[in-house]
């Protein structure tokens, strides 16, 4: 598959210690897998494991990161608003 035709999928993961974790990869079975190998970001592998809480799939890495940078800067409540399916207008 090119780079062209890959999709990309934003993520949120919930760490062990219960920290929301937001990324986005072009493999999130992958991805996930390694944020609980370790080998994911700093965060994740300091308080992992992780599972995932919600996740959006975008055509192309630059629609994906504006949604990624989006979903950054919303506060914990509006995450956990978004997580819970009240956010729907926030993550578009």
């Amino acid at each position: 598959m090119s780079e062209k035709t890959k999709s990309w999928t934003v993520y949120i993961v919930r760490c062990a210690n219960g920290a929301l974790y937001t990324g986005i990869t072009n493999d999130l079975a992958g991805r996930i897998a390694d944020h609980n190998a370790g080998r994911g970001a700093k965060y994740t592998a300091a308080f992992g494991p992780v599972e995932l809480a919600w996740k959006k799939r975008k055509k192309d890495r630059s629609a994906a990161s504006k949604l990624e940078a989006a979903i950054k800067k919303l506060s914990r409540p509006e995450k956990d608003a978004l997580l819970s399916g009240a956010g729907r207008k926030t993550a578009k």
